[in-house]
């Protein structure tokens, strides 16, 4: 077993989980940015006049985010997670460039859709999983989910005294400049990747998609993250409308609200996760959130005219919100085989976004034709189905930490390949100038004589630890 310094999170761990989580922030700002402003401006596009095709605009990118998430998540496992992340990058930059010149309706749908060609979510989280051990991965996760969070309460406050001073055209330039420093940052900040994500001889084959399709406990976690997104995307359809309506909150103050609630819920998010991890409870702390998340549905419902009622709710609802943002993708990281865990990433992005694409377009027809209140009982019902789908998911077990000294004749990019497709491992480490090779695992899942051979450059493997 390892000694105690090595459960601390290493200096490359909180180099990896800082950058990443800047990364992602620096591009969901210029994402979130053009959320509070964009429909009033498309009034002064030919063709905005037109809800559906306002609709169109901001909903076409998490379409082709939807679709492109599965080939960029492969593309990453083979070809390395930074030339995946740079490339989606310059797509976001070239579409936002698109969508700054466009004074047509029509011209800003395209510009958004190649923006969501940039499908870089599934790399940048597997880069994430790569460079951070199992132990820490939900902090990790937590903090990438918190930076993400923070941006948009910050988007809140910042649109609208920037669409007053530059305008639209000005803030899609502006979108542009952040993606071009985030490839600045990918390139310089980010850490190196390791040697095993830059091994090109990886073939990435249609098996590999197919076993994680068919993977039960990746199904329960991708079923519900796009739970989770259609319900939030319905939930902020009407809840804007009832602070107006039933509040009397001007559409010019509601910052104060969200900016509130997600500070409070991103404090209120740490203690259980860090409870979780450290006492073996994540299966207890991941269904909780999502009954959380139905009761507080049910409380929509009854009193979403009661102002302090919304403000303690929608408080209870970030703080699940973000806690199952954090745990999703940790969980499926450390359930899908190293070897493919950016194709299942990528899986699990796809189905975010379809949820993203989804829930206003359910959402909007239920509060058509049945009213307010129908949109969060339909939210209380898929967090309760939710529950019963999750209810016998296997919550990875107890694991241990090995370390094996490496033989002269190892080759470390062989190595940990081999490695990674040994019964049990979760996270492999080859580190050269050491003269070690550390291992996270499944306990009493282990073929040790199996490692103790890889490791001596003695033997490949097996078709029984394959």
């Amino acid at each position: 077993m390892d000694t105690p310094k090595h459960d601390r999170m290493s200096a490359l761990e909180i180099r990896a989980a800082l950058s990443l989580s800047s990364l992602f922030a620096l591009r969901m700002l210029g994402l979130f940015l053009i959320l509070p402003v964009f429909a009033v401006h498309a009034r002064d596009l030919k063709g905005g006049d037109d809800l559906l095709l306002v609709g169109v605009a901001l909903g076409i990118y998490g379409l082709t985010q939807g679709m492109l998430q599965i080939p960029f998540g492969m593309a990453s496992d083979r070809y390395g997670r930074k030339r995946v992340i740079v490339f989606g990058l310059v797509l976001f930059v070239i579409g936002s460039l698109v969508a700054a010149s466009a004074d047509d309706i029509w011209i800003v749908i395209l510009g958004r859709a190649i923006q969501g060609t940039g499908a870089i979510s599934s790399a940048v989280v597997a880069f994430a999983a790569d460079l951070t051990r199992d132990q820490h991965r939900t902090k990790t996760m937590a903090l990438i989910g918190g930076s993400i969070a923070l941006v948009f309460a910050l988007s809140l406050v910042a649109a609208p005294a920037l669409y007053r001073v530059i305008g639209m055209d000005g803030i899609f330039l502006f979108i542009a400049a952040l993606a071009a420093a985030a490839i600045v940052w990918t390139v310089y900040v980010v850490p190196p990747e390791p040697a095993g994500a830059r091994d090109l001889s990886r073939r990435v084959k249609a098996g590999m998609l197919a076993g994680v399709l068919r993977n039960p406990e990746l199904l329960r976690l991708n079923f519900g993250i796009f739970v989770l997104h259609m319900a939030q995307m319905s939930l902020f359809l009407v809840v804007p409308l009832a602070l107006v309506k039933e509040a009397g909150m001007p559409v010019g103050e509601h910052w104060k609200v969200y900016l509130s609630v997600v500070l409070v819920s991103f404090v209120l998010m740490v203690p259980p996760i860090m409870l979780a991890e450290r006492h073996g409870r994540m299966k207890s702390m991941f269904i909780g959130s999502v009954a959380l998340l139905a009761v507080v549905h049910a409380g929509f419902a009854l009193a979403y005219r009661d102002f302090w009622m919304l403000v303690v709710l929608l408080t209870l609802f970030f703080t699940a919100f973000n806690v199952l943002e954090a745990s999703l993708p940790s969980l499926i990281t450390r359930l899908a085989p190293v070897h493919a865990r950016g194709t299942a990433i990528g899986v699990y992005n796809t189905t975010q976004s379809l949820g993203l694409f989804v829930g206003p377009w359910i959402g909007g027809w239920i509060a058509k034709n049945w009213g307010v209140a129908p949109v969060f009982v339909f939210g209380m019902a898929l967090f309760a189905l939710w529950v019963v789908v999750a209810w016998p998911m296997r919550a990875p077990g107890d694991l241990e930490r090995r370390s094996f000294p490496l033989g002269r004749a190892a080759d470390p990019v062989a190595l940990r390949e081999g490695l990674a497709r040994l019964r049990g491992v979760r996270d492999v480490t080859v580190l050269p100038e050491e003269g070690i090779a550390r291992l996270t695992f499944y306990r009493g899942m282990l073929d040790e004589n199996a490692v103790v051979q890889l490791v001596a450059g003695e033997s490949m493997l097996s078709p029984d630890n394959r």
